[in-house]
């Protein structure tokens, strides 16, 4: 009885643990989709506000707006493509760990961009813009040359892939058309042609003046191989040859009565 009781707490301990920690898993993936849901928002929110800032205030602040949604803008787009051809490829795992030392220096340029906006003196921001200008083309060109050599890669493996999977589609089309063949005088499946000496020695046509004739035993024989040869050379069942005509045995043949009786002397002869 103590064993069941301490069985059943036992089991019910694993449920609530199991509980526990499926609720634990359940609250954090709600959480992160929560926090990405967030983050997106806010994206979407600080672009659109650096869209009407760049068409609202033309000048310095305006330029500055423009510096950042196009960091922004390159640095994102970077970021899908590799993320997104990871999965696939291994070896965009190295072109990542790059990226994300060149997201370091995004994340330092954004950010000062950022504080500068909010700075009163207009005259020091123009006069530190040439170099600001300068650092964001560095990053965005180092990251569009990872994003589009990802970009061929992806393309190229796609092409191979084609070409290889068009190669099979003709080799599995052509073994689907296996009862098509060539039309020509060496196709094993044709009729045989028939022989040049066999059609000149076909019947009805007249031989050559200085063509030797068969001797009589050549002729017999030849008379008896033929049957043979032709029972051999026919694929189908050849008719049985006619029985030989014997003659009636006199004992078994009917009398009748006009008949003459035979003669006692020619029976006793």
């Amino acid at each position: 009885m103590e064993a069941a009781v301490a069985i059943i707490g036992l089991l019910f301990v694993l449920f609530v643990l199991a509980g526990v920690f499926v609720t634990v898993k359940a609250v954090k993936a709600a959480k992160r989709g929560v926090d990405r849901t967030v983050a997106q928002a806010r994206r979407t929110v600080e672009d659109t506000t650096l869209r009407a800032r760049q068409l609202a205030q033309p000048g310095v602040v305006g330029e500055l707006a423009q510096l950042r949604l196009s960091l922004r803008t390159s640095m994102r787009a970077t970021q899908e493509v590799l993320r997104g051809g990871s999965p696939d490829d291994a070896s965009l795992s190295e072109a990542i760990g790059l990226f994300e030392r060149l997201s370091a220096h995004g994340h330092e340029l954004d950010d000062e961009l950022k504080r500068l906006e909010r700075e009163p003196d207009r005259a020091t921001i123009a006069a530190r813009l040439p170099d600001l200008r300068e650092r964001l083309e560095r990053i965005t060109h180092s990251a569009e040359s990872l994003r589009w050599a990802a970009r061929d890669r992806a393309r190229r493996f796609a092409e191979d892939d084609l070409a290889s999977l068009s190669d099979q589609i003709d080799v599995e089309a052509g073994a689907l058309r296996h009862w098509t063949r060539v039309e020509d005088a060496t196709d094993p499946l044709r009729d045989p042609v028939p022989d040049r000496t066999q059609s000149a020695a076909a019947p009805g046509e007249t031989k050559s003046p200085g063509q030797a004739q068969p001797t009589e035993g050549q002729a017999r024989s030849g008379a008896a191989a033929g049957p043979s040869d032709a029972a051999a050379r026919s694929w189908g069942p050849t008719p049985e040859d006619p029985s030989a005509i014997t003659a009636r045995d006199p004992r078994t043949q009917p009398s009748y009565p006009w008949q003459k009786a035979p003669r006692t002397e020619d029976t006793t002869r």
